[in-house]
Order: C-alpha cells, then structure tokens, then sequence
C-alpha cells in the first residue's frame, strides 16, 4: 500500500502570492529613423543606434517582462540603450520556485483535483481545502455534500513525524511512520525541504496543454524510475514563480491534476490542526501501515519456493 499512498501525497503544490507583483516593464521605445546621411565635406555621419543591451541583473533583479509575456521585450535604459529581457530557462523556474517556497512560513488554500483513468476512461473530480505549516506540516480535507450540508470525507494529516490518512466513509485511519519511509522531494520541497533538480530533469513545456497564457510550464522527469509518476507538470506563474497547478501522469498513463485557489498567507494556522488524536474516531479501525508492510514482506518470502537441500 505504500507506493499507493505515497501517490496519493506526492500530487504536492500550492499557491499563492507573498508579494505585489512587480511593475511590467515600460513598453518598447521605438527608435526615430536615421536622417538621411548630408555630404561628409558639411555635416558628420549621423550616430548609430543605440546597441541592444542584455544584462543578467535585469533578467534576475530588473523589472520583469510584461505580464504574460514568454518571449522578448523590449524597454530602455537610463543610459539610452535599448534592454531585451530573455525568457527564463528550465534550470532558472527550477530555482526560483523553489526559493518561493522556501520563503512560505503558512499557507492555506482551496483545492481541486481531478483523476483521469485511462483504463476505465473516466473522470473524477473533488474538492478540498489544504494547509501548510513550516516545519514539514500538511493537511488535506477533502469534502462531499450531504444533501444541504458538505462534510469532511477523507483527510491526509502529518505532523511531520506521521502520516495519517483519516477515511471517515470507511471508519478507519491508516497511519505511516515518515522517519522510516520519506516523503518525496516532490512533496517536501513545499516546505523548504529537498532539491527538485536532485530528483527530476526539468525542461520547459510549450505543448500549451497546461498552464494559461502567461504560465511557465515545467515537464520534470525522474532522474530514477518511479512507481508513482512518469512525469510531474508544475504550471508556474510568471510574476513570482508560485505554483498554480500540479499534473502527475503515472506509468500507466492516469492523470492526477491539481488546481489551487484562494491562498491565504496570513490566517492563523494551528499547529494542533496537524495532530491525529485518535480519541476523535473512538469507532474507527486503526491500520498500522509499517506493521502490515512488514507482514506482507514475511508472507512474500514464505510463498518462495523452498531451496533444495542435499
């Protein structure tokens, strides 16, 4: 079940915006003509147009392009220069998500995720809310309607020691020990923990199949071969690099995407909301996920066949 479960955790990613977008850059000044040249014996050759001028401190620390502007564009410097301000590669999205989500103390936001089936071909969606509380704490409630009134239907607790799924249709609570089984990076990097470029090769995505007009969209591979994903899309935005959706496509096709919505970076979040207190669910099965590992690897070795003995 671990592989499962893991799955189900590594769909990651939230969003939002710790600061005010900055100010697009001025638009493009549009250079005069040369007049034409007068006889050299009267008046000197008129000046060249000003050189165009890129600089690295403008692609990192200048003003930024115009919203929703992945190619070029074009401003002026003080010293009269003409600026184009590149896109940014893979490798350069790569770091500045990650530092923006390594500024996040809280976070709390509407999802939505959507599960494609290939095999069955079809498509279901749900709804929920997410927070996230610095040192390594999450929680996902997921929500279902019953009649006028939603309810919590399923929730994924960690305090960043365990992993507690909490299935209130089924009456039980799955917990998992996190220092003997790691969350991975994909999952860890929301609260400043680990390294995406460690894990995943990462290329920009111009398919236009996620992501809206404006998005950076990042295709990550596995550098190592996983059983829960094949290829994870992030769809960044381009003002502060805060992931807006996450796409997971796993071995066999099936596509697990989120949405997010509404962050808010500034209500309180409790660190009691992150611990399972199993008193709550007096009625509810209690799984021990290490314990049946543990099990299911012994009765692996007991169903080989027995060495031949002399």
């Amino acid at each position: 079940m671990t592989p499962s479960l893991l799955a189900y955790f590594a769909f990651l990613f939230t969003t939002g915006q710790l600061t005010p977008a900055p100010t697009p850059a001025p638009a493009a000044a549009v250079a005069p003509a040369p007049a034409k040249a007068a006889p050299a014996t009267l008046t000197p050759a008129t000046p060249a147009a000003p050189a165009v001028v890129v600089t690295r401190e403008e692609r990192d620390g200048g003003p930024a392009v115009g919203a929703g502007s992945l190619g070029f564009e074009v401003g002026t410097s003080t010293a009269g220069a003409i600026r184009v301000a590149t896109a940014p590669t893979a490798d350069e999205v790569v770091t500045e998500v990650q530092k923006f989500y390594g500024g996040i103390t809280q976070v709390t936001a509407k999802f939505r995720q959507t599960v494609t089936n290939v095999t069955f071909g079809d498509t279901k969606s749900s709804d929920g809310t997410v927070w996230i509380k610095k040192p390594g704490k999450m929680r996902w409630d997921y929500y279902t309607k019953k009649g006028k009134k939603t309810a919590t239907s399923k929730s994924f607790i960690s305090n960043g020691d365990y992993l507690y799924v909490v299935e209130h249709d089924n009456k039980q609570v799955v917990e998992k020990n996190l220092e003997k089984n790691m969350l991975p990076v994909a999952v860890t990097f929301l609260y400043g923990k680990g390294d995406l470029k460690a894990d995943f090769t990462a290329a920009l995505d111009g398919s236009k199949k996620y992501g809206g007009k404006g998005d950076l969209v990042l295709k990550l591979t596995p550098k190592t071969e996983s059983a829960q994903y094949k290829t994870l899309y992030l769809v960044v935005a381009s003002d502060d690099y805060r992931v807006k959706e996450s796409i997971i496509i796993d071995p066999a096709g099936n596509t697990n995407h989120f949405r997010f919505y509404e962050p808010d970076f500034k209500k309180a979040v409790k660190d009691s909301w992150f611990n399972f207190d199993p008193k709550t669910v007096k009625n509810y099965r209690i799984i021990n996920a290490d314990e049946e590992d543990a099990k299911d690897g012994a009765d692996a070795k007991g169903d080989a066949p027995a060495k031949k003995t002399k």
